[in-house]
C-alpha cells in the first residue's frame, strides 16, 4: 500500500502541474471536489498534512487534518466575500515547501503548534477555493465538494504515512518524501 502511495506521489511530482484555480465550469459538488484534487499545489500540501499528522502520531492523526479543514473553510468564506488575503498563491506554494520541510526534518512539535501551522496555510488554500464560489451556481455544494475533497486527500496522506511507518527504514523514506515535496514547493515558489 505504501509503495503504491509513494509511486503515486512520485508520479505526481513528474507530471506538469495542473492549475486548479482556472476551473470555472459548473458549480456543484464535483466541481468543488475537483479543485483540491486536480490542483497540483493543493494536492501536495494536503497529502503533506496527512503525512505530517502520522509522523506526529496520537491525536495529531485526526486533529491536524481537522484544523486544516476548519481553517480552510474560514479562508473559503473570506474568498467568497472578496475579503482580501495578501499573497494567496505565494502562501499556497510556501505551504508545499514548508510542509515538505516539516516532514523531512521529522521533529516532534507540540500539537497546538502543528494545528496552527497547518491552519495558517489552510486559510490561503481556502481563499483560493472561496474566490471561485461567487461565479458558481451552487456555492454550498461547491464548498461541500472542496471540503470533502480535502478530507479525502488528507486521508490518503495518512494512509501513505502509516504505510511508510510499517516499512523498514520508514523514517528515512518519509524524510526523503518530505524533501521531494519541499523541492516541488521550491519549484512552485520559483514561478513567482
Amino acid at each position: 500500500m505504501a509503495r503504491i502511495g509513494l509511486l503515486l506521489l512520485l508520479t505526481l511530482c513528474w507530471i506538469a502541474p495542473v492549475s486548479a484555480h482556472e476551473i470555472h465550469s459548473g458549480g456543484g459538488f464535483m466541481s468543488g471536489f475537483n479543485h483540491p484534487v486536480l490542483g497540483f499545489d493543493h494536492l501536495l500540501a494536503m497529502l503533506s498534512v496527512g503525512m505530517l499528522s502520522t509522523q506526529l502520531g496520537g491525536r495529531a492523526i485526526w486533529t491536524v487534518p481537522l484544523a486544516f479543514v476548519t481553517f480552510m473553510l474560514v479562508g473559503g468564506i473570506l474568498g467568497l466575500y472578496a475579503i482580501a488575503v495578501p499573497f494567496v498563491e505565494i502562501g499556497i506554494a510556501l505551504s508545499v515547501l514548508l510542509l515538505g520541510l516539516a516532514i523531512a526534518f521529522d521533529r516532534q512539535i507540540p500539537l497546538l503548534f502543528a494545528m496552527a501551522f497547518v491552519g495558517v496555510f489552510a486559510i490561503f488554500h481556502g481563499h483560493a477555493h472561496g474566490a471561485e464560489m461567487p461565479e458558481l451556481a451552487s456555492p454550498v455544494l461547491y464548498a461541500l465538494g472542496f471540503l470533502f475533497g480535502t478530507a479525502v486527500i488528507h486521508l490518503g496522506g495518512v494512509m501513505i504515512g502509516l504505510g511508510m511507518q510499517r516499512m523498514t527504514g520508514q523514517r528515512n523514506l518519509m524524510r526523503v518524501t518530505g524533501a521531494a515535496i519541499a523541492a516541488m514547493g521550491g519549484y512552485l515558489l520559483a514561478g513567482f
